[in-house]
């Protein structure tokens, strides 16, 4: 027989909850482990000492540890992790088989755990080790909830298949659930796990997770007594995650969720605070269940105090900052009614890390190390004098600056845009510019940018910057196909955001592509039957890589056929083909800050028409050539995320500018209808026929406006593609444009979001007039897909695509030289994760379109309303979706446009 040693022996009851599990177990497994070493150890001694005698107390030499039963465990591992070896010196009894126990109960994936003498050799020993393994997981069932919400539960909890099942398992699922749904408001949740042995398998179990929600509890009333100072409505607005039920609410529920409800009574005070009622305080509160309406009453006893005024503020031991510059930034003055919030706030505003503040004043200009309190020194009647003191401490410096989680983007692309420098003085605002500098990269999840400071050392006045950083998908893929045009059009877009041009002939760094030095190159195809587009561009943020400057190119080349859209036929004999080159610097510049960045760009059209008279242009032969050269200023702050911007503004000023040909060439473009080379020709067989004066006309002949045939050619009509051909032989034009772009957080993650744009496209000599080219189409989504003529479109939702364009008297549009834009927008993020940012908006726009400057009324404009969605996924870049509706007309109608709806694939954010 077998002398049993030590039995560890749990029965497990798996539909029993059990708390403290962890600690519990190995406690109880250790205490079982001495006691039946001392009292079952010497009693099995007597009874089995004829066949495996031992002495109590004796050490032995561990020869051998067996499993005695089959486990899915190698028996070697087990062994190992229990820590016992062969040749070991062991006490019977002794730790040695108590520490055995405790450390595999601490893996948590065993039910009992027993110990016996197989035998004894003089001074060795043999033991055998009997498991029984905890069951594990095979299939888990949720029964009360949508199939959707599954899956969330089951990673939340980590209820995959071949998991441990065991108490703890059970007890943190139901506490986790039910938690989750009192979040919401379902305050009478219950959660009921039903584990059950898997006929089809050994060892396994499928769990039943029964979870019945009840109704949602809301907040049916939040009364206050006591309060004659403050309305109960300026108190229940004080609250700001604790509401009763409006039917009017939208962003913010009524649920009563305890932790936040605790925070709120804190900011009932905080309201007294800001009135000049620092004594005010809550008595008390309670919170009824009512059960008729299946929700909360709330009711609670505020005692308000006097009302308070500021008195004198001294400041004590600032060295550095005046008195009076210290006073400007607290910005209280004797006698002003108490307001203890914002005192606190002028001292350090927590809510804000860039805010104007007196901690951050010192902390911008090296004092990490300062601390400032505000202290009451005297209350006399109603007045409370401060001591602003302040202990500014050392000087400090920026030691080592490391970053750590960027696995492809190189280490030079994120240093050399970190305004954090080793050596140089520390500054709060540098570390949140850095902050904002590595989001508008587009490489790292904006949201989970972390600097950590590390070996903070105030005796010798330095701090170490860690720089936390999450990859995100930096490249996207457009695959576009629809219907439009009378054609079937295809689209299929490649951008590499974070490309290596370096590494192009380095056949390692293929993953699948070179990536790292944030380059970027894009590719694009669009055709159909009847057009054809491709562009290749290529920018180096860093071109040179000292400093940083912008270098950009880009090539494409479009071809379109003549295409009868009723018939569907392409004739290919008839042909618009366009050549586009463009090469650009955009420099950052110190001064007046270097937010600020000029831009200047050359680029090169060739337009070539063969045959193709379709009333886009007045000629259907020839060439028109686009050589301009284009100078931008413009300042952005916004931030911290690029997709989701909260603070800051964008404005820009750009013109686009041709050479003044007319003023050099010599040539009178008011008398070019006058010259024989351009007037009016016969080109159509008219043997048979006579014209109103009888006369017959052959090809060739010069003919008047009517096409009646003249003998000289001072009285034929200039053809009007002829003298165009001339005009319009090289391109001359100046373009202004500017546009402005604010961002506000107003409440909570609500971001509003004001924009206004100006575009105006004028002529050098008046006479050769505007270009048919380069003007502006307004009214849609803003998506530009296929234009022939250089056209801009400017989006303004509620209307169809390019429908507030001017109309000539035959109803085809000639295209805009001036427009003006305005659009306000409310942002509210659902999600901002990497993965997928997703965020909800509404708005309000406006915006009109003119022929000429003469016609030009900033306030004649279209406007619309509407709501929509954005969902940006770092493979796809940006889609949404936007319902709006048009109050006014459209050019030639009476009748208001109505509800249009828009989808938005690519767009800028």
């Amino acid at each position: 027989m077998r002398l049993s040693l030590v039995i560890k022996k749990e029965n497990v009851d798996l539909e029993k909850q059990v708390n403290k599990l962890n600690n519990f177990l190995v406690l109880n497994k250790s205490i079982k482990a001495v006691l039946t070493l001392l009292i079952l150890g010497s009693f099995s001694q007597v009874k089995a000492q004829e066949k495996v005698p031992f002495d109590q107390g004796k050490k032995y030499i561990l020869a051998d540890v067996v499993l005695t039963n089959k486990i899915s465990f190698n028996d070697q591992t087990v062994v190992t992790f229990a820590g016992l070896e062969k040749g070991q010196e062991i006490t019977i009894p002794g730790e040695e088989i108590s520490s055995a126990i405790k450390k595999l109960g601490k893996l948590g994936l065993f039910d009992e755990i027993s110990f016996y003498i197989n035998r004894i050799q003089e001074d060795s020993i043999y033991l055998d080790l009997e498991i029984k393994e905890l069951p594990k997981l095979n299939n888990v069932r949720f029964v009360g909830i949508k199939k959707n919400k599954t899956e969330a539960l089951i990673k939340d909890n980590g209820l995959t298949k071949s998991k441990v099942v065991n108490e703890n398992l059970i007890t943190t699922t139901k506490n986790y659930i039910e938690s989750k749904y009192k979040k919401d408001g379902y305050y009478n949740t219950k959660v009921n796990i039903n584990v059950v042995p898997d006929t089809s398998s050994v060892n396994q179990v499928n769990m039943v997770v029964n979870i019945d929600k009840g109704e949602k509890i809301k907040i049916d009333e939040i009364d206050f007594i006591g309060n004659d100072k403050l309305s109960d409505k300026t108190l229940r607005k004080a609250m700001k995650d604790t509401k009763q039920k409006n039917f009017f609410r939208i962003l913010k529920a009524s649920k009563f969720i305890k932790a936040k409800y605790k925070t709120d009574l804190d900011k009932v005070i905080a309201s007294y605070k800001e009135k000049g009622y620092r004594d005010a305080r809550i008595i008390s509160d309670s919170i009824t269940y009512l059960k008729d309406k299946n929700a909360l009453s709330i009711k609670i006893n505020v005692e308000e105090g006097n009302k308070y005024y500021f008195g004198d503020i001294k400041f004590l031991g600032n060295t550095v900052y005046s008195d009076q510059l210290l006073s400007r930034v607290v910005g209280v003055k004797k006698g002003e009614t108490y307001n203890g919030v914002l005192l606190e706030k002028r001292i350090a505003d927590k809510s804000k890390p860039d805010g104007e503040d007196i901690t951050n004043l010192y902390q911008d200009n090296g004092y990490l190390f300062s601390n400032i309190n505000a202290v009451e020194v005297k209350t006399v009647n109603d007045t409370i004098d401060f001591e602003i003191r302040i202990n500014e401490g050392p000087l400090a410096y920026f030691n080592k600056i490391t970053v750590v989680g960027n696995d492809k983007t190189n280490d030079r692309v994120i240093y050399r845009e970190l305004r954090t420098k080793p050596g140089e003085i520390y500054s709060k605002a540098l570390l949140i510019r850095t902050i904002r500098e590595i989001g508008q990269l587009g490489f790292f999840d904006p949201e989970a940018i972390d600097p950590k400071f590390k070996n903070v050392d105030a005796s010798s006045g330095t701090v170490d910057i860690e720089y936390n950083l999450v990859e995100k998908g930096s490249s996207q893929i457009e695959l576009q196909g629809g219907y439009g045009g009378g054609g079937f059009i295809g689209t299929l877009g490649l951008s590499f955001n974070n490309f290596s041009a370096r590494n192009l002939l380095n056949k390692e760094a293929y993953k699948p592509l070179p990536m790292g030095d944030g380059q970027k190159v894009s590719l694009r195809l669009q055709a159909s039957t009847f057009f054809q587009t491709y562009s290749v561009s290529f920018s180096e943020p860093w071109f040179g890589q000292k400093k940083p400057v912008q270098f950009s190119s880009s090539i494409s080349y479009s071809k379109q056929f003549l295409n009868d859209f009723r018939t569907q036929r392409v004739d290919k004999e008839k042909s618009f083909n366009i050549l586009t080159l463009s090469v650009g610097l955009a420099k950052r510049l110190t001064v007046p800050d270097d937010f600020f960045v000029l831009s200047q760009s050359l680029s090169y059209q060739h337009y070539d028409l063969n045959n193709y008279n379709t009333g886009l242009f007045t000629f259907g032969n020839g060439a028109s050539r686009n050589l301009a050269y284009t100078i931008g200023l413009s300042r952005s702050n916004k931030g911290v995320n690029p997709i989701f911007p909260t603070y800051g503004s964008e404005f820009s000023i750009s013109a686009k500018l041709t050479a003044p040909y007319s003023l050099i060439n010599g040539t009178d473009y008011a008398t070019l209808g006058d010259k024989e080379e351009y007037k009016l020709k016969n080109t159509v067989d008219r043997t048979n026929t006579v014209d109103a004066n009888g006369n017959t006309v052959a090809i060739g002949d010069y003919i008047d406006a009517a096409g009646n045939k003249v003998f000289n050619f001072e009285d034929a009509a200039a053809d009007p593609a002829l003298v165009d051909q001339k005009k319009f032989n090289w391109l001359e034009y100046y373009k202004i444009k500017f546009k402005a772009d604010w961002y506000t957080k107003i409440y909570g993650k609500l971001v509003l979001r004001t924009l206004t744009e100006f575009g105006f496209l004028g002529a050098y000599n008046q006479d050769r007039g505007v270009v048919p080219f380069e003007r502006f189409y307004v009214g849609g989504d803003g998506l530009a897909n296929f234009s022939m003529d250089g056209r801009e479109t400017i989006q303004l939702r509620g209307y169809p695509n390019n429908s507030l364009t001017p109309i000539n008297s035959r109803g085809e549009q000639l295209g805009a030289t001036v427009y003006n834009k305005f659009s306000m927008e409310l942002r509210y993020p659902i999600t901002l994760k990497s993965s997928a940012s997703i965020y909800a908006l509404g708005f309000l726009e406006a915006g009109s379109s003119y022929p000429d400057f003469k016609s030009y009324n900033p306030f004649d404009l279209s406007r619309s309303a509407g709501v929509g969605l954005r969902v940006f996924m770092p493979a796809f870049g940006l889609l949404g979706i936007d319902f709006g509706h048009g109050f006014d007309a459209l050019p030639g109608l009476t009748k208001p446009n109505g509800w249009e709806t828009h989808f938005i694939i690519g767009q800028q954010f």
